[in-house]
């Protein structure tokens, strides 16, 4: 079944009083692990992820009923979750630096890429994301990893094409050279 299709089933069953319950938990059940690892990225540990993939579901549940198809339902999605994940690092931007320092000083990237595994690449790769300014990650997030259209990537967190454009080159360059430095 396609996205659209799924979407459409996920709509049709949650408004209807009947079937709410079962709209909302194929909604959950078709969405929990994309939501789960934009969260993940932007928020790093398991634990703060968890909790605002809660809220994430929750709001969904409390506000589906405003979605208006001017988006895919998997758009709306995102931004909720996007901005939950936000809201989260400003109710707690304390703590979520002392997270990000501890993934910064756990290893000192080398310019020898070619002699890492799959895994110490992935994990440079997360530190270089993480040095990043707030927005610039973000939409290299939503670009990079969750193959998201710049329209797609407009309608979560505004700005025009042009500039996430911008931004998400301005990422990629930061990240390669963080990559290869020395």
């Amino acid at each position: 079944m396609h996205d659209k299709e799924i979407e459409k089933q996920i709509l049709t069953l949650f408004n209807d009083d009947k079937t709410k319950n079962q709209g909302f938990n194929l909604l959950v059940n078709h969405y929990k692990e994309s939501v789960y690892f934009q969260i993940r990225r932007i928020l790093i540990t398991h634990e703060n992820t968890d909790d605002v993939v809660q809220e994430v579901f929750i709001k969904c549940w409390n506000k589906l009923y405003s979605f208006n198809g001017k988006s895919k339902l998997s758009t709306w999605i995102y931004r909720v979750a996007y901005n939950e994940a936000i809201q989260w690092i400003r109710k707690n931007n304390k703590e979520y630096h002392l997270d990000i320092n501890d993934i910064r000083s756990s290893e000192q990237p080398t310019n020898n890429i070619f002699h890492k595994d799959a895994s110490e690449i992935n994990k440079l790769l997360e530190k270089a994301v993480f040095q990043l300014p707030e927005k610039q990650r973000m939409v290299f997030q939503l670009k990079y990893f969750n193959e998201l259209s710049y329209k797609e990537i407009q309608q979560i967190t505004g700005g025009s094409i042009g500039g996430l454009k911008a931004t998400y080159h301005h990422a990629v360059t930061k990240i390669k050279k963080f990559i290869s430095y020395d």
